[in-house]
């Protein structure tokens, strides 16, 4: 069983990709709605509650759980590794927690040609996370055999810029409204003026809006789903640790929130393309 633990909606972009690439795991998919968006909460908020959500999902039989949020990846996900995990983690019942923020770095890394924005929760951006994980990847082999890097020297520069009411839209269910389109104009013109060659989504949220921001961008601008990456690095995971794989007969998704609005449920079941039946607990 494979947990999927996000601060609300956004969540769903990362699940919808990784059961399109591994349709015959199950999967638990719990949305903090009570208290999103993490994007403006402190790192010790952030941490406690998603070791809350942790203990949820292990609780619940996952062994492997996917942090399906770059706020709380960032500000948690190191700390989750190294003072949580070792705690509940035997070798019998060996545990893991992931997040998004790697896998997404290592495939701009590859893909960019040195001038690379990143848009995300004030969070997300003030944590620096994507500029060292991207700085990281000048060590990686991945990057030196890029075709667009091998052989030269590293040199990527990394433009952030802060959306933190792009998520509140998303979850009220104003993608659409023209107040949404204004806000996009505003807060991508300063990463035009850098002239930047990708983006990054630093937000599972922000898929759903990716139909804008490639319109909105430049066509030399390269704009990828991170639900996709993600979910090609999670099966690239699993072929290395099978371990983790879903041990039951019949593949299942059950999906959890802290807080179920009726705006939740319409818009998880008009993305997914599909009636689901959603839980409210407490944690």
């Amino acid at each position: 069983m494979i947990g999927i633990f996000d601060s609300g909606l956004g969540g769903l972009t990362v699940l919808k990709e990784i059961k399109k690439q591994l349709p015959d795991e199950s999967y638990i998919y719990l949305g903090d709605t009570l208290h999103v968006p993490y994007g403006n909460r402190s790192d010790e908020a952030v941490y406690d509650l998603t070791r809350k959500a942790c203990d949820f999902l292990f609780k619940r039989g996952c062994r492997l759980i996917i942090l399906a949020c770059n706020t709380a990846t960032a500000k948690a996900l190191r700390r989750l590794q190294q003072e949580y995990l070792p705690t509940i983690s035997t070798v019998e019942n060996n545990l893991n927690i992931l997040g998004v923020i790697r896998p997404v770095a290592e495939f701009m890394a590859q893909k960019s040609s040195g001038r690379i924005g990143v848009i995300g929760t004030r969070g997300t951006v003030n944590s620096g996370a994507y500029v060292v994980e991207l700085n990281n990847q000048k060590e990686s082999p991945h990057y030196k055999v890029s075709p667009l890097n091998a052989g030269q020297a590293f040199k990527i520069e990394v433009f952030q810029q802060e959306t933190p009411l792009l998520v509140p839209l998303i979850e009220e269910g104003w993608a659409d409204s023209a107040e949404m389109d204004s806000i996009l104009d505003k807060y991508l013109q300063a990463l035009k003026e850098k002239a930047i060659d990708t983006l990054i989504l630093g937000c599972t949220h922000y898929p759903l809006l990716i139909d804008k921001f490639r319109l909105k961008m430049s066509a030399k601008c390269f704009v990828p789903n991170p639900g996709e990456i993600v979910a090609d690095s999670l099966k690239a995971y699993l072929v290395r640790h099978p371990e983790y794989s879903s041990s039951e007969s019949e593949s299942k998704v059950e999906y959890f929130v802290t807080d179920l609005s009726e705006n939740f449920q319409t818009l998880a079941e008009q993305f997914l393309k599909e009636k689901i039946k959603i839980n409210k607990i407490e944690i």
